[in-house]
């Protein structure tokens, strides 16, 4: 079984595969122990890691309910709000939250609020957002009026006889009677002038600008589905990385409980031997089990710090912030789904499908955008405002108003180019959408798959704990009536862990897997609760 999952901090939450878990057995042997402690080691090695009910919630997915609407349906995560204790100083004056001394407790529910907030993810998310709302206003602002109000004074001093007015035709002017007798002309004049006017741009009719300002409106969901893609990947991967944490717990308790029962038998082992009543073989071989098993420990600890501290990054908590998690891992089998309710359901809710589909809506705009630049377009644009002279109340007003009318003569050349170009990306994303829609499908039947072959593994498993235990009950029963060597009882402890090793292991690939088609089905985040039986 595969499982999907966007990279949110770092590597993908890790998963336990069956050969990581089944553990070959050990051939060793111990002395014969005493029935009390027998009893003690047995209550030890077998603590309950996973307490599976084999009752189905009545919340499971169905049919009916892959048909329902998600609007109806809680939101995703829980009112929890993440206080830090204080922050500090990062680059370009980022303030960077600090971790809280004690354990923060988490819930599943509390995890996703957290993460819905804090990822870095959805900050780009929302950034982007807010761009794109940006260039909206841009696109809009070609369409409505253009008002700019000016106004200037200025100090002018001209030569005129450098502009062509010469002495002589000026005398010219004085004969032919269009100067009155006795002026006297100077070539140097100064001006002052002030003036204030309004201007106004408007176009009228211009169907290219106007198709393209409706496809921001395609745009912005575009933009805003993805958003929500990611939102609905970030619970899948909370998800993971909360189950995966709650699996090491789960191990880490099982080693822990090993490791007393070796310990046990090694004390038992090593007073026989020094009673005189045993062998040192058996000594050793309790030695050897006992420091095999704090090894296992060991590395059970490390693992579970390490998904720790991966489930930190995802949720965008501070590093080292230490976790304590209040839920437990969930086993509820999940109702029959149908195929082509399910398929439904994921064409209706699928994030990144409506968002291929709000895609091919924007490029129809912008085909029809170019499809319209033979048409003519209007405009007007004028202005109004008064003019006279700095130093004197002579003011008077001036007005221009123009009308234009374009009509695009030709332009074949780009025309046609530019309408191959949007032809060639539009027929490239309906390309896309029909794949989509089979890689749908193909999800679907690959998680109804995924979750049906995990249910029967843990079913599986918890038959093989059962036997497990039984047969070490019966080897230890055996051993201390002085019927066998404790060789048995040792091929049965390791047998017991590998058959818990594997039902944790089951049990998270099982509950992923229900994830995982949730996922597919387009309703991770709002009904997650549901496929986990929540």
């Amino acid at each position: 079984m595969s499982y999907e999952s966007n990279d949110f901090a770092s590597p993908r939450p890790r998963r336990q595969s069956n050969s990581d878990v089944i553990k070959t057995s050990r051939n060793y042997s111990f002395l014969k122990r005493s029935a009390k402690l027998l009893a003690v080691a047995l209550t030890l090695a077998t603590l309950p890691l996973y307490a599976l009910s084999q009752e189905s919630l009545p919340s499971a997915p169905s049919a009916v309910l892959a048909a329902q609407n998600e609007s109806l349906t809680r939101p995703a995560g829980s009112n929890f709000v993440f206080t830090a204790p204080g922050t500090q100083p990062g680059p370009g004056g980022i303030k960077i939250d600090l971790a809280q001394d004690d354990a923060l407790a988490l819930s599943l529910d509390d995890a996703i609020a957290i993460a819905l907030e804090h990822n870095v993810r959805l900050k780009y998310d929302r950034a982007n957002e807010r761009a794109v709302k940006g260039d909206t206003l841009s696109v809009l602002n070609a369409l409505i009026p253009s008002l700019s109000l000016n106004a200037s004074s200025n100090a002018q001093e001209l030569n005129l006889a450098a502009m062509g007015f010469k002495p002589a035709l000026i005398a010219g002017f004085a004969t032919s009677g269009l100067l009155p007798p006795g002026y006297v002309f100077s070539e140097i004049v100064k001006v002052d002038t002030t003036q204030a006017s309004i201007k106004a741009n408007q176009v009228l009719f211009n169907l290219p600008d106007y198709e393209i300002y409706r496809g921001t409106a395609n745009e912005t969901k575009v933009v805003a589905l993805n958003t929500l893609t990611d939102r609905g990947d970030l619970v899948l991967a909370v998800g993971m990385a909360y189950l995966q944490v709650l699996a090491d717990q789960a191990n880490l308790a099982n080693a822990e409980a090993q490791r007393q029962s070796a310990k046990t038998l090694f004390d038992q082992a090593t007073a026989k031997h020094n009673a005189g009543v045993g062998t040192n073989l058996d000594a050793l071989r309790g030695r050897v089990e006992f420091q095999q098993r704090d090894s296992d420990v060991v590395n059970a600890a490390t693992t579970l710090a390490k998904d720790a501290i991966q489930l930190d990054r995802i949720l965008g908590l501070p590093a080292g912030q230490k976790l304590k998690l209040t839920d437990t891992a969930p086993f509820t089998q999940l109702a029959e789904m149908d195929l082509e309710a399910a398929k439904i359901t994921a064409y209706k809710h699928r994030k990144d499908f409506l968002s291929l589909e709000q895609q091919i809506l924007l490029m129809i705009r912008e085909q029809k955008a170019v499809k319209y630049q033979r048409l003519p377009t209007v405009a007007f644009n004028g202005f109004y405002g008064v003019i006279g002279l700095t130093t004197t109340d002579s003011y008077h007003g001036n007005f221009s108003a123009e009308g234009t009318l374009s009509f695009p003569i030709f332009r074949e050349a780009a025309q046609r180019g530019e309408q191959e170009v949007v032809n060639a990306q539009l027929t490239a994303l309906r390309q896309q959408e029909a794949d989509l829609r089979v890689t749908i499908d193909s999800q679907i039947r690959s998680s109804m798959l995924d979750v049906n072959a995990a249910n029967e593994l843990v079913k599986v498993a918890q038959s093989n704990v059962d036997l497990a235990q039984q047969e070490l009950s019966d080897e230890r029963d055996r051993f201390s009536a002085g019927v066998d060597d404790n060789l048995p009882v040792v091929d049965a402890e390791a047998t017991l862990a590998s058959a818990q090793s594997q039902l944790v292991s089951s049990l998270y690939q099982y509950n992923v897997a229900k994830l995982q088609l949730a996922r597919n089905s387009g309703v991770v985040e709002t009904r997650y609760r549901s496929y986990l039986g929540q």
